[in-house]
């Protein structure tokens, strides 16, 4: 008896969805996503608003946008991410269904089931399509990890103590001590 084939997902499947289904797609394996926690939600909440507030206070050109909001992340119908936090600057690539091709900085908030999914399965991802940066925030760790993805060497690791300089910008910082407080 021959092994039976996995099916391949499309971007068709993640539309069909029931409302308030959430899944990403990653070369047609389909991952379906837990809803997030509080702590989880704070969090974007928090990181999403230092952001915009920074943009807007510079007249930046750059659009955060908090998930949900869809990435078709290899511009074709295999691929499709939700990350938790999208910053934009090529504003070409937004549309009302999501961004078409990646963004500039992607953050991901890690939680119990989406670990495996940010730390191992989407780095490949996110580093072939051109994401300049990809920042992993992991709560119950304390953590952030900060991958630059032009550039081979190992990534950073941050405690939730620390000021944090996001590469695409030249003077702004995130002080996460303030997100413990």
């Amino acid at each position: 008896m021959a092994p039976r084939k996995e099916r391949r997902y499309t971007v068709a499947d993640i539309e069909a969805l029931p409302e308030g289904e959430r899944a990403e797609l990653i070369d047609g394996k389909m991952y379906l996503m837990a809803s997030p926690t509080l702590d989880h939600q704070n969090i974007l909440v928090w990181i999403s608003a230092e952001i915009f507030n920074y943009i807007r206070a510079h007249k930046g050109n750059c659009r955060v946008v908090p998930a949900p909001f869809g990435v078709y992340i290899k511009k074709d119908e295999h691929n499709f991410f939700e990350p938790d936090i999208s910053v934009i600057c090529d504003r070409d690539k937004l549309d009302q269904k999501g961004c078409h091709g990646a963004p500039d900085w992607v953050i991901e908030i890690v939680s119990p089931s989406s670990r495996r999914m940010d730390y191992r399965l989407k780095l490949p991802v996110y580093r072939e399509a051109g994401v300049r940066e990809y920042w992993i925030v992991d709560y119950h760790k304390k953590m952030v990890t900060v991958h630059f993805l032009q550039n081979p060497d190992a990534p950073l690791t941050y405690g939730f103590h620390d000021i944090i300089k996001p590469g695409i910008y030249e003077d702004f910082e995130i002080d996460f001590s303030q997100l413990l407080e």
